[in-house]
């Protein structure tokens, strides 16, 4: 009995990732986040694999090694590392707990700085006579994802050149667009290229020092991420109970018009409906000549029932919570108004949507208004 218990238990635990895999809030925790170990110089703090190159030294765990005296931001030593003058560079992995999953969205931060003095033999002299130099130059972070600890598959985030000498805590996104990465990599990068400033000189024998890692969370994906605008298939009854898609050759009109579409079983159409911001009670005044329509086209044709479908544009994130509540709470208050006209409650459904069914990009003022409206589905007609 006692070690069926045990491997159940180590079942339920291998199962776990698993079944939290894919939500929001998840938490990947790192390993010795805080960088922390017996400060020595080319020794790579514990949980950290060195991905540097063979032929070089590894990084080091800091303070103490070649002149460097900056305290640490968390614990007692944090990570250090350089590039040199021989254009090698420095980097740590680890294997993550769960993966970074594809097209999916993670934040965590580091803290970094530089220091003003970090002295070692200089990389292109020989090993015998090398004489110290000060690695005091600008370095640039970046963070990669992989398959292997020193296996960079993805560049996911990365900062622009560090130039200062007090700790900062520097937030990244990581959005896996290419696969799923099971490992991090963080490498320090010379500045040349800088994404962030072009003109920034290349920046050999420079240093940059790592504490103080976050948790990796996944998180809503931002605007950028959301899912692109696209148009609804127009259902069309094909025999008794046999719908059939078919696909639209025209967008469908987002303004307003005159006359009240004519009904037709999948019909979708913007309701001329106006809330305030933030606010699910319409204006009646700007509202009622579509509302009116709506309620004709319902008294008139008893055998439709309808949805009222909520829906915002991106203003709202990262709080998707509240966009579907804004949402709901205003497809509802179209739904009560029909009802309290004598409109049966079964022929009204209402439902939000938040910010996932986008009709323009979320990308101009124009595309934001378009993207916030109700809009209503035919669901039944004709029996």
């Amino acid at each position: 009995m006692f070690l069926e218990s045990k491997i159940i238990r180590a079942a339920l635990l291998l199962a776990l990732p698993l079944s939290a895999s894919g939500q929001v809030g998840t938490v990947i925790y790192l390993a010795n986040p805080s960088f922390e170990d017996i400060p020595e110089r080319s020794h790579t703090p514990t949980g950290w694999y060195d991905c540097g190159q063979m032929k070089d030294s590894p990084p080091d765990t800091q303070p103490g090694g070649w002149d460097v005296t900056t305290l640490p931001k968390q614990g007692n030593t944090y990570l250090g590392m350089v590039v040199r003058d021989n254009k090698t560079w420095e980097s740590v992995g680890q294997r993550l707990s769960r993966p970074l999953e594809i097209n999916q969205c993670y934040e965590f931060s580091l803290s970094l700085c530089r220091s003003d003095t970090y002295k070692s033999g200089s990389a292109s002299q020989p090993s015998t006579s090398r004489e110290l130099v000060n690695y005091s130059n600008y370095v640039r972070i970046l963070i990669w994802g992989g398959n292997g600890y020193c296996g960079k598959g993805e560049l996911l985030d990365q900062t622009a050149v560090i130039k200062h000498t007090r700790w900062i805590n520097y937030d990244f996104t990581l959005s896996p667009t290419k696969g799923s990465w099971s490992h991090i990599i963080i490498e320090a990068y010379f500045g040349a290229n800088d994404p962030f400033n072009p003109m920034e000189p290349l920046c050999l024998n420079g240093n940059v020092l790592v504490d103080n890692a976050s948790p990796i969370k996944q998180v809503t994906c931002g605007p950028e991420k959301m899912p692109d605008a696209k148009k609804k298939p127009i259902l069309t009854r094909k025999g008794p109970e046999k719908p059939t898609v078919v696909a639209e050759t025209k967008p469908t009109p987002i303004a307003p018009t005159p006359d009240p579409p004519k009904p037709k079983r999948g019909r979708t159409f913007r309701l001329d409906v106006y809330f305030k911001a933030n606010e699910y009670t319409f204006d009646l005044g700007s509202s009622e000549k579509g509302l009116e329509e709506l309620y004709a086209m319902l008294k008139n044709n008893t055998d439709i029932s309808v949805e009222i479908g909520g829906h915002t544009n991106n203003l709202l994130y990262p709080n998707e919570a509240r966009a579907f509540e804004l949402s709901t709470s205003r497809a509802k208050s179209v739904a009560d108004w029909l009802i309290s006209k004598g409109v049966s409650a079964d022929r009204v459904q209402y439902k939000g949507y938040g910010w996932t069914k986008p009709v323009e990009p979320n990308t101009s003022p124009d595309g934001r208004k378009r993207n916030q409206r109700v809009e209503v589905t035919i669901l039944t007609f004709g029996g």
